[in-house]
């Protein structure tokens, strides 16, 4: 059977006697010839129209994200974007100096970690996970409150990550020697091993990049470093890195 030439798109009722008028397509016909009148100018009367009014007729599908995104041609100079006009000219290197330091920070933060990258996916872990192991093999036996300021994440994020890394055997808490109730973290075998598997690629990508230095030129790099740690948090890096506790 063919398809109606006019079909309600909202209800499905039974066959009728206004069905089988349609199926003989008159009112398809009607409407044919209507639209031949309005093509070649000729006013058409409203009673003739009326006389379909109780028709369903399809509605016309219309793309809404393209009425809603397509700008408006005819007033494209008056059109405000909420953000304000477009800027074409590039942050000057020249106004900005600063800016070179701060990509080239970027793209040796950006290699530096991508070799732990890779061999942290392979267990799952991510830099949270690196962070620890490698401050948890530097100072064995510290608190979890001495983790938590070095690293500045929420108590909950620490204790999901560091939870992993003793699921898997990385790291082992213990309670303190005076006060039981502390819990100090000390590597594994499997984590010291862990440690050492990711500082080795960094390891020999700062000793490439400091071979050509001379001993000047090494203490104004590390001279540079520590300028950029928040000036209440200097002392503290410091100490942690030349005495760490035992």
């Amino acid at each position: 059977m063919g398809a109606d030439p006019v079909r309600n798109t909202r209800t499905s009722a039974k066959p009728t006697e206004a069905h089988a008028f349609l199926r003989r397509g008159v009112i398809a016909d009607m409407f044919a010839r209507i639209e031949g009148r309005c093509a070649a100018g000729i006013r058409v009367p409203r009673p003739c129209v009326a006389t379909a009014s109780s028709v369903a007729i399809p509605a016309k599908y219309v793309n809404m994200a393209y009425v809603i995104l397509k700008p408006d041609t005819d007033s494209a100079e008056g059109h405000e974007n909420p953000g304000g006009a477009p800027h074409m000219l590039p942050l000057s290197l020249e106004e900005r100096p600063e800016i070179r330091y701060i990509e080239l920070l970027f793209f040796a933060y950006r290699d530096f970690v991508s070799d732990p990258d890779a061999v942290l996916a392979k267990f799952g872990f991510g830099r949270a996970h690196h962070r620890i192991v490698h401050f948890v093999n530097r100072h064995p036996g510290m608190r979890v409150a001495d983790l938590l300021d070095i690293l500045k994440i929420t108590k909950q994020s620490l204790g999901r990550v560091l939870k992993q890394l003793i699921d898997n055997g990385f790291i082992e808490q213990l309670p303190g020697p005076q006060d039981r109730r502390q819990r100090l973290l000390y590597p594994t075998a499997a984590g010291r091993a862990l440690s050492l598997r990711l500082l080795g690629p960094q390891e020999e990508r700062i000793a490439a990049a400091l071979e050509p230095l001379s001993p000047e030129e090494r203490a104004g790099a590390l001279k540079f470093l520590r300028g950029i740690i928040n000036a209440g948090e200097r002392d503290k890096a410091a100490t942690l890195i030349e005495s760490p506790p035992r």
